[in-house]
């Protein structure tokens, strides 16, 4: 990926798991289904292992179509996607937050507070 179509810093790289099709994260060492465990890229160097991350992703058959994207970072560190579609794609796969996996990092965000 080219500097020129990056986004802008910081920022943590998704895709989709390539069995069930659940969004994922880059811990820095494997594919996560809690965005709050993604790999922060805040300089090149770190996007770089990303996009490392990326192609092995690929290449292993692990993921489909990760890509960078843009976060804020909450007061605990937490990355917030900065674009509608990543903020959804953080929650699962549905919109009712009651069910599946957004319902589980929801209790588990809620037992944090």
């Amino acid at each position: 990926m080219s500097a020129a179509k990056r986004p802008p810093l910081p920022a943590i790289l998704l895709a989709n798991d390539l069995l069930d099709g659940d969004t994922v994260f880059w811990t820095g060492s494997r594919w996560a289904l809690d965005h709050r465990d993604a790999l922060v890229a805040r300089d090149d160097a770190v996007v770089i292992l990303l996009e490392d991350a990326a192609r092995a992703g690929i290449a292993n058959q692990k993921v489909v179509d990760p890509y960078l994207v843009d976060v804020t970072l909450s007061a605990d560190g937490t990355p917030v996607p900065t674009h509608y579609r990543e903020k959804l794609r953080t929650l699962g796969p549905s919109t009712r937050l009651d069910l599946g996996k957004q319902a589980d990092l929801r209790q588990t965000a809620d037992a944090e507070i």
